[in-house]
């Protein structure tokens, strides 16, 4: 357990950070699932649209240190690559 004033500090902040960061995960995954659901239902447009939305969510969360960015580069890559499939169809 915290002894410290500065480890009872560090322990909240944790906990802070740690709520905020399950909040961006979950947002980050419910725009994969819109992906994923248009994919599946096999419209294009509407899989072009939910990717368009999807990469800045993504991105940011490289950016807020969520996500690793080659785990992001390849998500983006695959899914991008499963819409252009569907598109070319």
């Amino acid at each position: 357990m915290a002894n410290t004033p500065q480890s009872k500090k560090r322990a909240r902040q944790i906990e802070r950070r740690t709520e905020v960061n399950k909040a961006r995960r979950s947002r980050i995954r419910t725009f994969l699932r819109k992906v994923e659901e248009a994919l599946a239902s096999g419209n294009a447009d509407d899989a072009k649209e939910a990717l368009r939305q999807a990469q800045p969510e993504l991105a940011r969360g490289v950016t807020k240190g969520v996500l690793h960015k080659n785990t992001v580069a390849r998500k983006m890559s695959r899914l991008s690559s499963r819409v252009k499939a569907l598109s070319a169809q």
